[in-house]
């Protein structure tokens, strides 16, 4: 399996894409503002889209795309795009983004037989089977109803927190998989803790205790993502400290990476 990262900022700014991973050519784990990126070809062979939740930075260019690629994929006959998602997340897209106010109702263009785009309701806990990949509907606690993804490949699972405060259920499952790789949001620094804490994020020193939680015969690369533009530097720095810090009591450091929009993976 192929993953590519099309964003992995908190917002946005020069070179700054808020979140997408393609998984192969036809799995796109949320729809921020890196799916830009993709050429009109790419976007069309786009079948499923999964959801981790209804904020703007994570489904900005869903409409969008849908939009871009609406005359391509009738012309093919292709069959709806997929949008997987929580069923609170699906009824915020529908009454606030595609509500024929803010965006047109794709899911009844052209027709309500024949949409070009079709809603699936997911839960935690099931494993989705789509593009002939399996992904696990992980456990996220956020402001909103929200999810993580793991999604299986031949060398373990690529494993995404999606946005996400303290989560002990997320670890125990994790705890069960083989990891490959995880990919896991820190969206501000220690200085705004306490807005990290109000809002359902992490920041490092929150970070470090949910890290702590990861089974101790476990190592696998950690990627940091969704990191505020403006805190990026001071973030990582943070980072370093604590997981370099001498006298750690839980035992070596971690291998914590930093993950740029871009960068692609072969699992």
């Amino acid at each position: 399996m192929r993953v590519r990262v099309l964003g992995c900022s908190g917002a946005i700014a020069q070179g700054c894409r808020t979140t997408s991973f393609l998984l192969d050519e036809d799995v796109l784990i949320d729809a921020g503002t890196g799916v830009g990126d993709l050429t009109l070809e790419e976007m069309a062979r786009v079948d499923h889209v999964l959801l981790t939740h209804s904020h703007l930075d994570h489904i900005a260019a869903l409409p969008l795309m849908l939009d871009s690629v609406a005359a391509m994929r009738l012309a093919s006959g292709a069959a709806p795009l997929q949008v997987h998602a929580l069923p609170g997340t699906i009824a915020a897209l529908k009454v606030h983004i595609f509500n024929n106010l803010i965006w047109p109702d794709f899911s009844s263009i052209p027709s309500v037989d024949t949409p070009l785009m079709r809603f699936v309701s997911i839960a935690v806990g099931e494993v989705l089977q789509v593009g002939g990949k399996a992904i696990e509907v992980l456990p996220a606690v956020h402001t909103v109803p929200a999810v993580g993804f793991a999604a299986a490949s031949a060398s373990g699972h690529w494993v995404f927190s999606g946005d996400t405060g303290r989560n002990p259920a997320f670890w125990a499952r994790v705890n069960q998989l083989s990891v490959a790789m995880l990919v896991i949001e820190t969206a501000f620094s220690d200085r705004e803790q306490e807005l990290a804490q109000r809002s359902l994020h992490l920041a490092p020193g929150i970070l470090a205790q949910e890290l702590e939680q990861i089974d101790g015969r476990e190592r696998y690369p950690i990627y940091i993502t969704h990191t505020k533009p403006a805190e990026t530097g001071l973030i990582m720095e943070e980072i370093r400290r604590f997981d370099e810090a001498p006298g750690r009591v839980d035992g070596p450091s971690h291998d914590i990476r930093w993950l740029n929009a871009g960068q692609t993976f072969d699992l």
